[in-house]
């Protein structure tokens, strides 16, 4: 997994155990899985609309923060970057038509 990556995942496994007053993720932990998702849905929704206007910083700003929350997501369902990237890597070099194919 990636130093950035290997170094988040960590932070965000530690905010499990911090005070949702004080940790933003920890708050997130406690308001549970729906209110993690509506976080990602939202800043999926705001990557959309700054790709649309085709504002680059907004389009990477926006990216960090559905990443950032997708990672959340991830460590909420007892996962980490490293399942999804180890899934990429099995994806790669393989037709994304025969990549959906296999899974219908």
């Amino acid at each position: 997994m990636d130093s950035t990556l290997q170094k988040l995942n960590g932070i965000l496994q530690s905010r499990k155990a911090e005070d949702p007053e004080k940790s933003y993720v920890a708050s997130l932990y406690v308001k549970g899985m729906d209110k993690i998702l509506q976080k990602v849905g939202e800043e999926a929704i705001e990557v959309i609309i700054a790709a649309k206007d085709n504002d680059r910083s907004q389009i990477i700003h926006e990216t960090a923060d559905l990443w950032f929350h997708t990672l959340v997501m991830l460590v909420q369902a007892d996962l980490d970057a490293d399942d999804v990237l180890k899934e990429l890597e099995r994806r790669l070099g393989t037709s994304g038509h025969n990549e959906k194919a296999s899974r219908d």
